[in-house]
């Protein structure tokens, strides 16, 4: 036999017999991991435990979590405990609502001649020892499920065998996963498709084939295939209850009767009250509105405020217990007589206060913002005399400042936005003597594009097999017109600012100085020091600012544990409300009542880590009009985004870039003004359409702090070329047109495309050429940039109202005067 070597000539040491490993070998070794605690360790890890001990551990946990399940189903004990809140939403346009629940209670023996269509239905369930509600809800009802599932304990989706779920479903599926969903029920009706299989059994019997098995075998495909439809929204589904079956109904029945509510972690800390019954008392010209229900979450005081839904905030004048029948006393023990209704909680001195902004006054120097008045240079003596006054029609609404040269007619073709705050920001940051001149990323061109003829004999051809042309009038057609060049305008913005973000051509008519005036220079975007009370708008001194937001957090939550106890039917009087919220009433929406917080009703800056939808495909800009949905709000709001990259209030600066555009799978930062919110509460971005009750959900999220110290900082690069290069000193050109806007930027640090630094050093001729010096030789294809950088503030929120509810009259038992 030949000689043969092992098959690696390095030498492997056993790792045991390692007596003098350093810090870093054993750092190496262990690449980051930690050694893991035994889950039955009691005590330190290097203490043996005794079998008793770990008997011990076993049985303390087994009581916790028994503890745990009956403080979580102790106020649903019994049939007069309170009830079990189900809300059933159909997805499908064939789905009842009425047929699912009757399918669901015909098995627990409860009458359901009295069941509504649509609205809310409380029975008791006898079999269970326990009583439920339904929310019956009707199908392309948007917000009305929001609310549903808001306060539900339960929630049944309705699937149907026949039709699959449409846009609006997939929709209502997808807000309400991102609200946040209680324990979900999947259920589904067999239509008739399937049921007529079962009176063709001849044909079946004819082929030699079982009907039933026919019958049985595609029924489990549907469902089967329904089951993969809803967990991908909802994982944790195990099966879809098919109700045409009475063991799979009374299944479902049993699930919302015997389970375990699932935790909605925002909800918890706040009470609600699912409206039963809601009265009205005129007292001046607003009155006292009455609303009665049990309450839920934790306990409700008197001293604090209620949210209703589309009207706002309102005070508590007293909570009032509800009278139970008398059967219910007889089972409590109490007696069958007459108890007249006590006050549990009534309004004190130390009550919140409806008071949600401040008043600033300008004689103490509280704003420093300039006024419009100001801006114009009318109220300063210096600034020469004011225009006179104009008669009436000869004057346009506002100044503009056209090329010189510019004749009446070809003004009139200059294209300027209504609205001051879409043209660059709301701040007022722009100069009012420069009002035709906007940034290129901004959106709007300042001449219209020349329109796209198309040729006589080609129109003619793709006429041919359509319907009728409509001559429409010189107005709606220039209208159509302006819609369709402000789309492609900002299609063409979107994809630039994604090729070129933040890059700006300085305007060759207008002093750059005097353009960029507002801007500033950083040296360091991360670590330059920025004051964040400095040049603060009027609202800034509208709004609340907490010394200490997390310190104060604690102290609200441990207040909110004071007041009535959840589960207590009582009537709620809100004070000085006005008659058209009772008028407005319909029993076939639920009605929730909110109670807020401490500091909840109060304004201030507030912060949403928010992530675009990915199924949503157009362009989402800031300062776009949306709808924010947190918790029990909604708001009209203008958010500004801003990056979501930094260390927030404990970086060196707390300075922010400000977002053009949200971008697809980005974590951004949405900033806007409202009211105080505490708590990781979910929170939603809605986009109006032409059905109210189908907008486009642009990105969802959570809340993130109130932070008024926040700078949200917009970035503009002027570009230039290098026109000669000589190692480190080149000569630039295209930056600037005057030398008097170089001497002005000389101070502000340059930076290359590729990764070059250097300064300005002299200005070279009277076109804007300029010297410049960098930290190394720069390419000739190279691009030179200069930063500038600028404060955007958000813009105030208004309350939102929903209009357009016309499917049912409210019923005449729940509306009492």
């Amino acid at each position: 036999m030949g000689h043969s070597h092992r098959p690696t000539l390095k030498q492997q040491n056993k790792p045991f017999k390692s007596k003098h490993a350093t810090k870093s070998a054993l750092k190496e070794a262990s690449k980051g991991r930690v050694a893991r605690a035994s889950v039955k360790a009691g005590g330190s890890p290097t203490v043996a435990q005794t079998r008793l001990n770990r008997r011990n551990a076993t049985k303390q946990m087994e009581l916790k979590k028994r503890h745990e399940l009956v403080e979580a189903t102790r106020i649903f004990n019994g049939v007069h405990g309170a009830p079990r809140i189900v809300a059933i939403v159909p997805l499908c346009p064939d789905a009842s609502v009425l047929e699912a629940a009757k399918c669901m209670v015909a098995p627990l023996g409860v009458d359901v001649a009295d069941m509504p269509s649509y609205g809310t239905w409380k029975f008791p369930v006898e079999r269970f020892k326990t009583s439920a509600q339904f929310i019956l809800l009707p199908y392309r009802e948007l917000y009305a499920a929001l609310d549903a599932c808001k306060v539900a304990d339960y929630v049944v989706f309705v699937l149907s065998t026949e039709v699959e779920v449409d846009t609006w479903g997939d929709l209502a599926l997808r807000c309400l996963q991102a609200q946040g969903l209680p324990e979900v029920i999947t259920v589904t009706q067999v239509r008739d498709t399937i049921r007529s299989i079962i009176s063709i059994q001849p044909i079946f019997a004819s082929c030699g084939k079982s009907p039933a098995g026919q019958e049985l075998k595609q029924r489990s495909a549907i469902i089967k295939s329904l089951l993969s439809f809803i967990q991908y929204f909802v994982p944790t589904q195990q099966r879809v209850y098919d109700l045409s079956s009475p063991a799979e109904a009374i299944n479902a029945a049993r699930c919302f009767c015997e389970g375990r509510p699932n935790r909605v972690r925002w909800r918890e800390g706040r009470p609600w009250v699912l409206v039963d019954s809601l009265g009205w008392e005129k007292m001046t010209r607003l009155g006292t509105l009455r609303v009665s229900g049990i309450i839920r979450g934790s306990p409700l005081s008197a001293d604090r405020l209620i949210h209703v839904p589309n009207f706002g905030d309102y005070e508590i004048e007293k909570i009032v217990s509800s009278p139970t029948s008398h059967r219910a006393r007889r089972e409590q023990g109490l007696g069958s007589m007459d108890v007249e209704p006590q006050v549990l909680s009534e309004r004190t001195n130390d009550g919140d206060s409806l008071v949600s902004c401040l008043e600033p006054d300008t004689l103490l120097n509280e704003q420093t913002w300039p006024t419009d008045e100001e801006m114009l240079g009318i109220s300063g003596p210096s600034n020469g005399p004011a225009l006179p006054p104009a008669k009436n029609g000869t004057t346009p609404k506002a100044v503009r400042k056209v090329p010189k040269g510019t004749s009446a007619y070809q003004a009139a073709w200059i294209v300027e936005s209504d609205d001051e705050d879409e043209v660059d920001d709301t701040d007022g940051s722009e100069s009012e003597g420069d009002e035709r001149y906007v940034d290129a990323e901004e959106g709007y061109d300042a001449y219209p594009e020349p329109v796209e003829m198309v040729d006589e004999e080609e129109e003619t051809d793709t006429r041919k097999g359509s319907v009728a042309f409509a001559d429409l009038d010189l107005e709606e057609e220039g209208r159509q017109l302006d819609d369709w060049r402000a789309a492609r305008a900002r299609e063409r913005e979107d994809r630039d600012d994604l090729e070129f973000p933040d890059e700006l051509d300085t305007p060759k008519d207008v002093p750059a100085r005097t353009r960029f005036q507002r801007y500033r220079g950083l040296r360091s975007f991360r670590t330059s020091p920025w004051d964040p009370y400095e040049n603060l708008p009027v609202d800034y001194a509208r709004i609340f600012q907490f010394e200490d937001y997390e310190r104060t957090k604690r102290k609200v939550r441990k207040q909110a544990e004071e007041g009535v106890a959840s589960g207590t039917p009582v009537s709620i009087y809100l004070k000085n409300v006005p008659q058209n919220v009772a008028l407005s009433y319909n029993a076939a929406y639920p009605l929730v009542v909110f109670g807020l917080l401490q500091h909840e009703h109060k304004y201030s800056v507030l912060n949403f880590a928010v992530q675009r939808n990915t199924e949503y495909s157009e362009s989402v800009r800031s300062k776009d009009p949306l709808i924010l949905c947190v918790g029990p709000r909604r708001y009209h709001t203008n958010p500004v985004y801003s990056d979501h990259q930094r260390g927030g209030a404990k970086a060196a600066n707390n300075v922010h870039k400000f977002e053009r555009y949200l971008r697809h799978g980005v974590t951004s930062v949405a900033t806007v003004f409202g009211p105080i919110i505490f708590g990781k509460q979910p929170c939603l971005l809605l986009r109006s359409t032409d059905d109210p009750q189908a907008p486009d959900l642009v990105a969802t999220g959570s809340f993130m702090n109130p932070d008024p110290k926040r700078i949200i900082a917009k970035r503009i690069i002027l570009t230039g070329h290098p026109f000669k290069v000589n190692k480190k000193t080149a000569t630039i050109r295209y930056m600037f047109f005057n030398p008097e806007d170089v001497a002005y930027f000389a101070p502000v640090q340059l930076h290359t495309k590729h990764g070059r630094v250097g300064h300005i050093r002299e200005s070279l001729g009277t076109h804007g050429y300029f010297k410049a010096h960098f930290d190394g030789q720069i390419n000739q294809m190279d691009t030179v940039c200069l930063s500038l950088y600028k404060r955007v503030f958000p813009k105030w929120s208004q309350l939102w109202k929903e209009s357009g509810r016309s499917l049912l009259a409210p019923r005449e038992d729940v509306m009492e005067e």
